[in-house]
């Protein structure tokens, strides 16, 4: 039954990365582990492979639209690759599977990553709930004549594909802001170029874990895609008729929401 709800589940994180152009694949990790009963280090590569292949979806439309940025992307994600390859291919690896205790909490290591995730997602629903407001201080800033920061861009870069490769999150909600304050880009130019970067530094990531020799249950992992895409496509249509930034905020109260059954599950109802 359970499988069944991660599968419509699925097709929902797909409309609202449609809809909203991104967001939505935040929810994935959660999906994979507690409808889907994927361990939380193996759900994080699978939602590496989901999400890059669903913003590769959702690019390839900015893209025939002369709205991705390609030098931008390329800056950007110099470090960013490296990193999240990094990441998957000799870090996760490495970390062992019990890393110490605090009162009567063990911290493993799917621990620890749900936990990273659970914060993670605490911050991205903050970003979508003031996501009007953070807009419209963008949009003022771009309005300031300032050069391409290359600094700022390749720290930014650095560290999503740090936590792309930890965590198997895109990180849209850091790359927007840095490519329209760093690379001075609109913010439709800025949504389409990111969506290039996730999906480049998610799929390389996955190849991290292919080459580390991580366990894929292929035709799982592709059925889950599939229904994925199914929702993209509805969504990129009813996009036409539903304004996206009007559902962000609510979307982050739910992300919101979910962030924190994750940290008090996780951290307080299962000790």
């Amino acid at each position: 039954m359970l499988h069944i709800v991660g599968y419509f589940a699925a097709i929902f994180i797909g409309l609202s990365l449609g809809i909203m152009g991104g967001g939505g694949s935040i929810l994935t990790v959660p999906v994979l582990v507690y409808l889907m009963g994927v361990s939380p280090v193996l759900s994080t590569a699978y939602s590496l492979f989901v999400v890059g292949s669903t913003s590769v979806v959702g690019a390839s439309g900015y893209f025939r639209k002369g709205l991705v940025s390609l030098k931008t992307a390329i800056v950007f994600l110099i470090p960013s690759l490296l990193a999240v390859f990094a990441v998957r291919k000799l870090l996760m690896p490495a970390i062992p599977h019990e890393l110490f205790t605090l009162g009567s909490i063990v911290f493993t290591k799917d621990l620890l990553v749900l936990v990273a995730f659970a914060v993670l997602m605490v911050v991205a629903a903050t970003s979508m709930i003031r996501s009007k407001q953070a807009e419209e201080v963008l949009d003022e800033e771009l309005h300031h004549k300032h050069a391409f920061n290359y600094p700022l861009i390749l720290g930014i870069g650095l560290v999503v594909g740090t936590l792309t490769g930890f965590v198997g999150a895109g990180g849209g909600f850091l790359i927007i802001p840095a490519l329209v304050l760093g690379a001075r880009l609109p913010m439709k130019l800025a949504v389409g170029t990111s969506l290039a970067i996730i999906a480049l530094n998610s799929l390389i990531g996955f190849t991290g874990d292919l080459s580390a020799g991580t366990p894929i249950a292929w035709t799982f992992l592709l059925g889950f895609l599939a229904f994925a895409l199914a929702g993209i496509v509805l969504g990129t249509y009813l996009a036409r008729f539903i304004p996206g930034a009007k559902l962000k905020p609510a979307f982050g109260w739910f992300t919101l929401a979910m962030g924190t059954f994750i940290l008090l599950r996780e951290l307080v109802f299962t000790h």
